[in-house]
């Protein structure tokens, strides 16, 4: 609903007692993605094995903050290390 529509049909006492609501019991797609974190979380735990590191429902929760832009000292760093990565691999395959 636009913002112009929900003002016409919603008095400022209304939008009041949501906002309040809010404040208690938070909703929309966050809150979702945390419940879904929750459940991957314990199905995760469930199945993971002996010693291994217990997961988090924030393991699980998608993070759509825009990486940060980097240099273009950065980018050849990050493509040399994935580059010597790579080509160690292919040595190993060679044997």
């Amino acid at each position: 609903m636009p913002r112009e529509e929900l003002l016409a049909r919603t008095d400022s006492a209304e939008l009041s007692e949501w906002m309040a609501y809010y404040q208690i019991n938070p909703f929309g797609e966050w809150r979702a993605d945390l419940r879904n974190g929750i459940t991957a979380a314990v199905m995760a735990n469930a199945h993971r094995g002996r010693g291994a590191r217990a997961f988090k429902a924030k393991d699980f929760i998608p993070q759509f903050d825009r990486p940060e832009k980097k240099t273009p000292a950065q980018l050849g760093a990050i493509f040399d290390l994935f580059a010597r990565s790579h080509n160690a691999r292919l040595g190993e395959t060679k044997k």
